[in-house]
């Protein structure tokens, strides 16, 4: 019974399969990166630069239709850009830069959406917004598993500094030059990974698999290394148990995935070992002098 619900889907079809190994490629390339947002406070950062890449994604689709290449290439510029305005928009304005962040992200909504309208269907409108892992191919597969080998080997190689950025930047900045390379560097690889994830998940859920388990792990595990243990394992199982429920009632694959993924949030935001309500609501104990 068991076998037939949870192992049969991936032995008898290889979408399913190809589907599952781009979903754990994303879960340990991106979910580490959303660690760091969210400790960081940058959580909505991250959303707001998932929306910045559709209209690069979208300007690739027109010159190329659903290419690989072109809409990764037009995402990637696209993300860039929109970071790199808004960073220079906050520098010499008095906005700040969640406000120049959002506004971006509206406007690049709003363009990319117009863009693929004018040419695509409403089938290819919903591939660009909500994704289709189902049908990744090995092409795909590559790019995902390149994205995640690289956001591993970065992340791991500054894993320091990026520590230190986000207990006490201030000081990072003082110390050491690595503080704007590293802030750089960081922003590419949200870029990256959520260029990789839109292949998959598309450009409204791509967030969703990065900062989703970092916010469940944040309940769980108190140092950096364990949240990101226990953020990429929430990932990779809310992936699977998401796709077993598209394939057995016929759902949306990449939508039940990310309520997967927020169901477990809502479950650790009350029964989680760290911060969580029923963690705050114990008693503590009373130390006598």
């Amino acid at each position: 019974m068991i076998w037939d619900a949870v192992v049969t889907p991936f032995a008898d079809f290889g979408f399913m399969r190809r589907a599952l190994f781009g979903c754990i490629a994303i879960s340990v390339g991106a979910t580490p990166v959303g660690v760091f947002l969210m400790l960081r406070r940058m959580s909505l950062t991250g959303d707001a630069m998932a929306h910045a890449i559709l209209p690069g994604a979208a300007i690739g689709y027109l010159v190329s239709g659903l290419s690989l290449g072109a809409m990764t290439i037009g995402g990637l510029i696209a993300g860039m850009a929109v970071a790199l305005l808004s960073g220079f928009v906050t520098r010499i304005t008095a906005l700040r830069e969640d406000a120049s962040l959002a506004a971006f992200y509206l406007i690049s909504l709003a363009l990319g959406v117009l863009i693929v309208s004018t040419r695509g269907s409403n089938v290819d409108l919903m591939h660009v917004l909500f994704g289709t892992v189902l049908a990744l191919d090995d092409a795909a597969l590559v790019l995902l598993c390149s994205i995640a080998s690289l956001s591993v080997m970065v992340v791991a190689a500054l894993f320091r500094p990026l520590v230190m950025e986000c207990a006490d930047p201030q000081f990072l900045r003082s110390v050491s030059t690595l503080s704007a390379v590293t802030h750089f560097i960081f922003l590419t690889l949200v870029v990256l990974n959520l260029v990789g994830g839109f292949h998959a998940l598309g450009t409204l859920m791509a967030v969703g698999i990065m900062i989703l388990p970092a916010a469940v792990a944040r309940f769980w595990a108190a140092s950096i290394g364990g949240l990101i243990i226990v953020a990429v394992a929430v990932a990779i199982l809310s992936s699977l148990i998401g796709l077993l429920l598209s394939y057995h009632f016929s759902l949306p694959s990449g939508p039940a995935i990310i309520l997967v993924a927020g169901i477990a949030y809502v479950v650790s935001l009350v029964f989680g070992t760290v911060g969580s309500l029923i963690a705050r609501a114990r008693p503590r104990p009373i130390l006598e002098a």
